[in-house]
């Protein structure tokens, strides 16, 4: 299927109103009601609010379950404003982190590195990353992109000032990919699999041994005490449905496609299939791979002081469900 841009910006803004509409709180059933937040990119809480599986779950259990959509979840991360928050990139973290934000760690997806890229088009010049240098690049300030590039380049041998970076958000770059007014660009899926589903382009580097791209699921640290057992249930789901989503993959893409803003088929999948899915309780040694994204964004300015990135509360799911 031939994708144009009015169709991608088409769904784009279709996926959010679609994801608004379906956001809103439903009826609470008797007891209290847990308020999620979600993403775009949060694949594995939009397959269980599409089939109503937490509704259903946690009913049993006495409580009530509302969605709410965020395009930048920052701010009900750092807030508190939801009960159990969408899942975030590994960048993402940080910022809480550095903010002080009271959130437990509770579940993450394992590896997924061929999820983000630097590209260019493959009609480029630019072969290598060293042929970066001078170049104007596309990325968005503060992502996990943005350490993936200053590692890649890092790796090369040049600093970030090396390049003349453009920070734009996600859709605005691939707005600027598509006119040329940028040269390279690093980014994330789906907007990956879109642009690369328009036109052929060139990987000159994913975040194979830069960054695992793990993804993390947090909750409030006065949730996760009072109610353990909404955190296992919730935990139990996850596992489930990452295990479905991948043995079902025709029907993971007919569910998510129309969410998603209609986007075709072929890029649901292809961002199905870079997505590992495989969620687990969070262990230290895997937030270590935080630290070096912590550094960085220090030495950027992003962040205004030294963090441990393994310095956060854990959850840890009952014998038998980890």
């Amino acid at each position: 299927m031939t994708l144009t841009r009015r169709h991608v910006t088409g769904a784009l803004a279709a996926g959010l109103a679609t994801g608004l509409a379906l956001g809103r709180s439903g009826p609470a059933r008797a007891g209290r009601t847990v308020k999620f937040s979600y993403q775009r990119s949060s694949t594995l809480l939009t397959v269980l609010k599409a089939r109503g599986t937490l509704e259903e779950r946690l009913g049993r259990q006495g409580f009530g379950v509302s969605w709410h959509l965020f395009t930048k979840v920052l701010e009900p991360m750092n807030t508190g404003a939801v009960d159990l928050h969408a899942d975030v990139a590994d960048a993402v973290p940080v910022f809480t982190q550095s903010a002080g934000a009271a959130l437990t760690f509770y579940a993450m997806e394992g590896a997924s590195p061929r999820a983000e890229a630097i590209i260019v088009p493959d009609e480029s010049p630019i072969r290598t990353l060293a042929d970066l240098k001078g170049r104007t690049v596309g990325v968005s300030k503060g992502s996990g992109c943005h350490f993936i590039l200053a590692g890649a380049l890092r790796r090369e041998g040049l600093r970030f000032a090396d390049i003349r970076p453009a920070y734009l958000e996600a859709p605005d770059g691939l707005a600027a990919f598509e006119r040329g007014g940028i040269e390279a660009w690093a980014i994330w899926d789906p907007f990956l699999a879109i642009v690369q589903a328009k036109r052929p382009v060139r990987v000159l580097a994913d975040a194979t041994g830069l960054s695992s791209y793990n993804r993390y699921y947090t909750v409030n640290d006065s949730f996760a005490a009072e109610q353990p057992e909404v955190v296992a249930t919730v935990f139990a789901a996850l596992v489930e449905a990452g295990q479905w989503v991948k043995a079902n993959p025709s029907a993971a893409v007919s569910l998510l496609a129309p969410i998603w803003g209609d986007l075709p088929p072929e890029v649901v999948a292809t961002v199905n299939e870079r997505r590992s899915y495989a969620v687990r309780a969070v262990d230290r040694a895997a937030l270590s791979e935080q630290q070096p994204i912590a550094d960085t964004f220090l030495e950027a300015g992003l962040i205004p002081r030294l963090l441990d990135a393994t310095a956060v509360r854990l959850w840890q799911p009952p014998a038998g469900r980890g």
